[in-house]
């Protein structure tokens, strides 16, 4: 039986709300938990939308957090289809867009992060897409049935993980694909220069194209219909449709009329939270994609997009809600599937914060470890068909215990000897 004394209010109906609402249950809490989210879907996760429910691997039932009937089960109130209009601190109030007001006690904001959109003509023809959202791939995933189908061809706009996904996903389908890219290699922000060759010579393997160093300035089209997208080196390129995968924004705008302390673009973005997921309101939570927090382990402030930040900073939070004594320091990590190559990284080491790369095992036949070094310490680790290793490599990162490249390199030595390098 629910107690109507305390109220809390999860808006975000993706992985972290849910998981967040699940958690509530779990550590007793009766008071009412009502979450709200703008999709009518139940909450989902993301990573089948550019993996295996895209390239029609998994059912699309495959993709949903919990069964439908869970959430009456567990006496969780869903208000699905149904957006947040505005937060009011003060009277501790959350205003929907179909007038309703609803009281909380404690607040988690779990609203997620939206597709950059590309700034040229030609983005509002029907053949540009993005991918963000369950009704995004069911969309996409026919759309890459009917390239394959036809030999039709897809222009990726962004080397990132979301466009390599697509990617493999639409080859195999069949389709052609061409990749755009500014940077002079495919997620070079994420692994740096060092290692983003092989994933360059992955998709070319696959018959992906690739341009790199230049930008998009035009999509063309006739009829509503793509034709063909420009670069700024004053090359056409065909194309029937387009996947714009230049990035996520956080969704801050509630966050922001709210008057919560943010962070700045430049900085990531996102709501500023500290090691407890709490906001600058005391009453007010916020949790996966829009969370900008100080991270205790890394020392400092780092927004994380990925699954398993969503996975396990909703239950953080939601524990920090019930008045428990929460640090989140969990070592950042996310993974991929791209055609028989699959890979996990740990860490964080953007290019500029390393000052070497060693990698174990043998790269030429992608089956190998890579790991990002400052100061003979490991910043991040990632794993290429090798496995049963993220433990190892996790802890190395959060114990900061030197170690010995040469050793690290060679296979023969067991990642847990490096533990004890004085």
């Amino acid at each position: 039986m629910v107690d109507a004394h305390r109220t809390f209010v999860i808006v975000g109906g993706g992985l972290a709300g849910a998981k967040a609402a699940e958690t509530l249950r779990a550590e007793g809490f009766t008071g009412r938990v009502i979450l709200i989210g703008d999709e009518r879907d139940h909450p989902y996760e993301r990573p089948p939308l550019s993996k295996g429910y895209l390239a029609g691997k998994e059912e699309r039932d495959s993709v949903f957090v919990h069964e439908p009937a869970w959430y009456a089960q567990t006496e969780i109130e869903l208000h699905l289809g149904q957006s947040v209009v505005a937060v009011e601190r003060d009277a501790k109030a959350v205003h929907l867009g179909d007038g309703a007001v609803i009281q909380y006690d404690k607040l988690l904001l779990a609203t997620g992060a939206e597709p950059r959109r590309l700034d040229i003509p030609g983005t509002d023809l029907a053949g540009v897409h993005h991918l963000r959202r369950l009704a995004h791939a069911d969309r996409l995933s026919r759309v890459l049935a009917t390239l394959g189908r036809d030999n039709g061809h897809l222009l990726i706009a962004g080397a990132g993980w979301i466009g390599l996904e697509v990617a493999a996903a639409a080859r195999g389908y069949g389709a052609e694909v061409t990749v755009v890219e500014p940077e002079p290699t495919p997620l070079h922000q994420v692994i740096g220069p060092e290692l983003g060759q092989v994933f360059t010579e992955l998709h070319r393997e696959h018959g992906v194209r690739f341009h790199f160093g230049v930008r998009l300035t035009e999509i063309t089209g006739q009829d509503g219909v793509v034709l063909a997208a420009r670069t700024d080196d004053g090359e056409e390129h065909p194309a029937h449709h387009v996947l714009a995968a230049i990035g996520a924004a956080p969704r801050t705008a509630l966050a922001e009329a709210a008057g919560l302390a943010l962070v700045d673009r430049a900085h990531g973005g996102g709501v500023a939270v500290d090691a407890s997921l709490r906001t600058s309101d005391p009453d007010i939570y916020a949790a996966g994609d829009v969370a900008a927090q100080h991270h205790p382990l890394l020392d400092l402030r780092l927004r994380v997009e990925h699954w398993a930040n969503a996975l396990n900073g909703g239950p953080a939070a939601a524990r920090a809600m019930l008045g428990k004594d929460v640090v989140y320091d969990r070592v950042p990590y996310f993974f991929s599937d791209q055609y028989d190559l699959g890979m996990e990284y740990s860490g964080w080491a953007p290019p500029g914060s390393y000052d070497q790369v060693v990698l174990r095992g043998d790269a030429a036949k992608r089956e190998f470890i890579a790991f990002w070094l400052k100061d003979r310490r490991v910043l991040a680790g990632m794993n290429v068909n090798v496995w049963d290793v993220t433990d190892p490599i996790q802890e190395l990162i959060r114990t900061g215990t030197p170690v010995d490249p040469e050793a690290l390199a060679d296979p023969g030595t067991p990642l847990s000897a490096h533990l004890d390098v004085p």
